[in-house]
C-alpha cells in the first residue's frame, strides 16, 4: 500500500523528546532555524479551560455515559451551576442529532461505548481531557463566536489530528458533539468547535437578561462584551419595543444583523488556529525566555473538516477559503451550501425528468415551502404521513389551500385538488419524489421557524422590525403572548436549538386578527380565517420574489453566502440522503458535486454519496412511521469520516461517487424492529455501474 503524503509528512514532521514536542526546520543559510512562537491570535478572547477525569465528568457524555445520554428524561438542573448547564446541553444537543434508540442502532451501531473501529462495548464511553472556551470577537462585543477545543487524554503528540465539528442549525457550541465531535474524540484527535456566530444565543428584551459564554443569565448591563448575544437597542428602543410588543425575546441568528452565515467557513478556520494554538501551548517545551515554539502546525497535522448540515456547509466553505493549507480533506453529511453562481446542469435521475433549476438558495426554497406545504400534507401522496395533520389542522389546511387558490398560487375546485396541486408543484420545484411523505411534519416542525429566521438574518433586521409581522415570544392556552417562564428561560443555554420554536419561546404572529397570537393559532386579517397564518407566509416569500427595499436587503444577504465549490484539491467526501425534505439533494449536494466537478475538471477529489432511505432527522427516528421507513444517515456520516482517515492517513483510495441502496426496518409504525448492518450496506470501494454517480458533458447522472 502506498504511503500518503500526509502520513509521510507525519513521519517525517515530529520528535518527541523527554516527552514533549520539538521541531526543527531550515534557514536559507543552511543552518536551523527555530521554529516560530505560538502566539495567541488577535481575535481569540480569554480561553478558559476545565479538565474532565473521564469518571465524574468527561468531553463527549458531561458523564451521563452511553446510557444517561439514551436516556430521554433530561437530568436534572441547577441553571445556576454552569457544570450542570452543559450537561443538560450535552445531553439535548447529542439527542437532536441522532436517533438515541436501541432499536435505532444506539449503541450498537454508533454511540459512545462503540469505538473508532466499530467495536461495541460494554463500557459508557466516558473521554477524559481538557476543554478549552474562548470567544473570537471583534472587540465590540458584537459578534461573539463561540470556539471550543476539546482535547482528549488520547491525544497523540507523535501524530497529531484535529477534527472540525461546527455547529449544525443554530445550535450553540455543543451542536456537534454527537457527530463530527464524537468521531473526533474517539480518534483521540483534537476536536475544534465554532458556533459560526449564530449560536443559541437568547435576549429577554422584558426582563433584559443575556447569555453568557457558560450558559448563565446575566443582566444585560452586567454582560456587556462577555454577552453571548445582546440586541443592538438603545434603552430608549428596548422601552419602546416593549410598550408596543411585551413579552417578546431577540434570538440570536435572527436578530444579532451580522449576517453570520456568511463567515461560517472563517469561525471553521479559526477553530482550527484556535486548536493549533493550544496544543503548542499546551505540548510544545519553552523556549528560554519563557515561549513556546509552533511545533505541531498543519505541515505535520492531519486535519479533517468535518460536521452535518449548517455545520457541513461551513466545513466546506473553509475549504474554499483554506489558502494557508490548514485542512487536509473533508468529510460531511447532508452540507446546507449555496452556490454563488453555478454552470449550466442538468441532473439526471433514472426515468425521471430531468432537473436543470439549478441549486436554489435556501430562503428561495423555505420560503415556497412555507406557502405551499400546509396544504399539499392533504395530497393524495400524502397519506400515510409521519405526523399527518388531523382535527384542526386539518381545518387549517383546508382554509390554506383555499387561500392560495384564491391568489392563483394553486389550481383546483375542491380541496383535494388544490392539495394535490400544491404537492405537485412541490416536486416540479425540484424536491424529490420519496420526500411527499415528509412534507406535513416538516412543515410542523421547521419549515416556519428557518422562513422566520433567515429572512431576519439576511436582512440583517432588527428585532424591533417585526419582519412580516412575526415576533418570538411565549404563549398562553389560547395562543396570546404571556410572560416566559423564569425556569423556562434561566434553562434556555441547555434547552434551546437557536430557532424558535425552541422551548418556551414561540414564534407569534402580530397581526393577527384579534391581537397577537401564535402563528399556528392566528387568524389572517386578509382572509379572517385561521390558515396557518397565510398573510406572513406570503409577506416572507415576497422577500424573494418582490424588488422593495426588504427584499433587496435579504438578496443581498442570501449573495454574501454563495460558495464556488472549489475545495483546491482536497479530497472530500460528501454524504447525503435521498429523502431529504429539509436540505433537498437537487439544490445542495448534487449541484455542488457538479459545480465542483467544473470548477476543478479532473484535480476535483470530491466524492458524492446518496443513501436511499435516509433523511435529515435522525432524531426523528424513533417516531412511528419514520421508524419503519428510514435508516439512520449518521451511520453513513461515520464511514465517510473512516473512508477519509484511512485516505489521508494510509493512502487508501476513496470510494467513488454512489448510490448506497440501504433497506427499511419495516414492521409496525412505531415498533420497527431492531436495526442491523444488514439494513446499512457498506460504501463500496467497487461499485456497480447501476450505482455509480457520474458527471459528463454537463450533466450529473444518479442512478435511480
Amino acid at each position: 500500500m502506498r504511503i500518503s503524503p500526509l502520513a509521510l509528512r507525519l513521519a517525517l514532521g515530529l520528535v518527541v523528546a523527554s516527552g514533549l514536542v520539538t521541531g526543527c526546520g531550515s534557514s536559507d543559510s543552511g543552518g536551523v532555524a527555530p521554529p516560530p512562537v505560538n502566539v495567541k491570535p488577535s481575535w481569540l478572547g480569554t480561553i478558559t479551560a476545565t479538565t474532565y477525569d473521564g469518571v465524574t465528568d468527561d468531553l463527549l457524555t458531561a458523564g451521563l455515559g452511553k446510557t444517561g445520554l439514551g436516556t430521554a428524561t433530561a437530568p436534572a438542573t441547577d441553571p445556576t451551576n454552569p457544570a450542570q448547564l452543559r450537561r443538560l446541553a450535552i445531553h439535548t444537543n447529542y439527542r437532536a442529532l441522532v436517533d438515541p434508540t436501541a432499536n435505532g442502532g444506539y449503541g450498537t451501531l454508533y454511540g459512545p461505548n462503540v469505538t473508532a473501529g466499530g467495536v461495541v462495548t460494554s463500557g459508557e464511553g466516558l473521554i477524559a481531557g481538557t476543554e478549552f472556551i474562548a470567544y473570537a470577537e471583534d472587540g465590540t462585543g458584537a459578534q461573539n463566536v463561540t470556539l471550543m477545543v476539546q482535547l482528549p487524554t488520547t491525544f497523540n503528540v507523535t501524530a497529531p489530528c484535529v477534527v472540525t465539528a461546527t455547529s449544525s442549525g443554530s445550535r450553540g457550541i455543543y451542536g456537534a458533539i454527537a457527530t463530527a465531535g464524537e468521531w473526533g474524540l474517539k480518534r483521540g484527535c483534537a476536536v475544534a468547535y465554532a458556533d459560526k456566530g449564530s449560536g443559541n444565543g437568547v435576549h429577554d428584551l422584558q426582563n433584559n437578561t443575556v447569555n453568557l459564554q457558560n450558559g448563565l443569565r446575566a443582566a444585560a448591563a452586567t454582560a456587556g462584551r462577555d454577552s453571548n448575544f445582546t440586541a443592538a437597542l438603545t434603552e430608549s428602543e428596548r422601552s419602546t419595543f416593549n410598550a408596543a410588543t411585551p413579552n417578546r425575546f431577540a434570538v440570536k441568528h435572527a436578530h444579532s444583523q451580522q449576517n453570520p452565515e456568511k463567515d461560517w467557513g472563517r469561525d471553521t478556520l479559526r477553530a482550527v488556529e484556535f486548536a493549533f494554538f493550544v496544543l503548542n501551548d499546551r505540548f510544545s517545551a519553552p523556549n528560554p525566555d519563557g515561549s513556546k515554539p509552533v511545533v505541531i502546525r498543519p505541515a505535520n497535522t492531519l486535519v479533517i473538516a468535518s460536521s452535518v448540515s449548517n455545520g457541513a456547509g461551513a466545513a466546506l466553505a473553509a475549504a474554499e477559503l483554506d489558502t494557508q493549507g490548514l485542512i487536509d480533506g473533508v468529510a460531511v453529511s447532508e452540507p446546507n451550501v449555496q452556490l454563488a453562481s453555478a454552470a449550466p446542469v442538468s441532473i439526471m435521475r433514472g426515468a425521471l425528468p430531468p432537473y436543470a433549476a439549478g441549486a436554489k438558495p435556501l430562503y428561495d426554497y423555505f420560503s415556497y415551502a412555507n406557502l405551499l406545504q400546509p396544504c399539499a400534507a392533504l395530497s393524495a401522496a400524502a397519506v400515510g404521513s409521519p405526523f399527518a395533520f388531523a382535527g384542526a389542522s386539518v381545518t387549517l389546511a383546508t382554509n390554506r389551500c383555499a387561500a392560495l387558490a384564491a391568489r392563483g398560487l394553486v389550481t383546483g375546485a375542491t380541496t383535494q385538488a388544490q392539495a394535490d396541486d400544491a404537492m405537485a408543484r412541490l416536486l416540479a420545484y425540484g424536491w424529490e419524489p420519496e420526500t411527499a411523505l415528509l412534507q406535513t411534519s416538516h412543515y410542523s416542525f421547521a419549515t416556519l421557524a428557518i422562513a422566520t429566521t433567515y429572512s431576519n438574518t439576511y436582512g440583517r433586521f432588527s428585532v424591533r422590525d417585526n419582519l412580516c409581522g412575526y415576533s418570538f415570544g411565549a404563549v398562553d392556552g389560547t395562543g396570546a403572548p404571556v410572560a416566559a417562564s423564569a425556569a423556562a428561560i434561566a434553562s434556555v443555554f441547555g434547552t434551546g436549538n437557536g430557532v424558535p420554536p425552541s422551548g418556551a419561546i414561540q414564534i407569534i404572529n402580530n397581526a393577527a386578527v384579534g391581537g397577537p397570537r401564535s402563528s399556528a393559532a392566528s387568524v389572517s386579517a386578509s382572509t379572517g380565517l385561521a390558515d396557518f397564518n397565510v398573510d406572513g407566509a406570503l409577506c416572507q416569500r415576497a422577500l424573494w420574489t418582490g424588488s422593495d427595499a426588504s427584499a433587496t436587503r435579504v438578496k443581498q444577504g442570501i449573495a454574501e453566502v454563495g460558495r464556488n465549490a472549489n475545495l483546491r484539491g482536497k479530497p472530500a467526501i460528501i454524504v447525503h440522503g435521498r429523502n431529504d425534505t429539509l436540505i433537498p439533494t437537487n439544490f445542495s449536494s448534487r449541484p455542488y458535486f457538479a459545480q465542483n466537478q467544473v470548477a476543478e475538471g479532473a484535480a476535483s477529489r470530491l466524492r458524492y454519496i446518496e443513501v436511499t432511505n435516509a433523511q435529515h432527522f435522525d432524531s426523528f427516528l424513533p417516531f412511528a412511521g419514520y421508524d419503519t421507513r428510514f435508516v439512520p444517515l449518521h451511520v453513513y456520516f461515520n464511514r465517510a469520516m473512516d473512508a477519509m482517515w484511512e485516505h489521508l492517513r494510509n493512502g487508501t483510495a476513496l470510494p467513488p461517487s454512489q448510490v448506497v441502496r440501504t433497506t427499511p426496518r419495516g414492521g409496525t409504525p412505531g415498533a420497527a424492529p431492531a436495526v442491523t448492518a444488514s439494513n446499512v450496506p457498506a460504501l463500496q470501494a467497487n461499485p456497480a455501474t447501476a450505482d455509480r454517480i457520474s458527471f459528463s458533458g454537463g450533466v450529473l447522472t444518479i442512478p435511480q
